[in-house]
């Protein structure tokens, strides 16, 4: 889940939760869609469909499958957005990837990440205001995010050793999505994989 960037995207009136929703619904109109009927995105939706039955979700929640750089991701609290690539990768390896975006959706961290800027910005977006608060809402933002992807890792490994009766092999869903560091949204590849391996101690930014 992205910081806030004030700017074009901020109208007079709006609530911090308005600029969010609107931010996020300029990402998800720039993704490329590929045609739904098409092999590869009938085999990510039928892992996604798998999911979603075998967790009983009572979220509505939505899958769109695309082309481009993103490989999978959730917006708006509800849309999955998913690579047309994962169709290539195991099942096992496409299902974790797919069970971690539906973990985002079912442990409300959409709504979380709301609150928290709320917090920060209760009333109107005003330049002014966000300004005096920035460095302290991107700290706890990114603490935030972090915290939810570990979150969001644990719930699809659990999904996961579910389904199959035995543990996921998750450093090969790693494998595939290749190594990188932290970001200010993204714990990197060590940080998640040790996370997993130590589930009660999730290490936040900076520790």
């Amino acid at each position: 889940m992205g910081l806030l960037i004030l700017g074009a995207n901020t109208a007079s009136g709006d609530t911090i939760v308005d600029v969010l929703e609107r931010s996020q619904q300029v990402r998800l109109d720039a993704l490329v869609p590929v045609d739904p009927e098409s092999p590869r995105a009938q085999t990510v939706r039928h892992s996604f469909d798998t999911l979603v039955q075998a967790l009983h979700l009572q979220e509505a929640v939505e899958l769109r499958v695309i082309r481009g750089d993103t490989v999978a991701e959730t917006l708006q609290g509800r849309v999955v957005v998913a690579n047309e690539s994962l169709a290539d990768w195991p099942e096992t390896d496409r299902q974790f990837v797919l069970a971690h975006e539906l973990g985002h959706i079912v442990l409300g961290h959409w709504s979380q990440m709301g609150l928290m800027f709320q917090k920060w910005v209760p009333g109107m977006v005003t330049q002014q205001e966000t300004d005096s608060v920035a460095a302290l809402l991107g700290r706890d933002a990114s603490g935030l995010a972090y915290r939810q992807e570990f979150e969001a890792d644990a719930f699809a490994a659990r999904t996961m050793a579910t389904l199959a009766n035995e543990p996921c092999n998750v450093l090969s869903v790693f494998m595939r999505l290749g190594a990188y560091k932290d970001t200010a949204t993204h714990p990197g590849t060590q940080r998640r994989l040790a996370a997993l391996r130590s589930p009660e101690t999730m290490p936040l930014p900076g520790r």
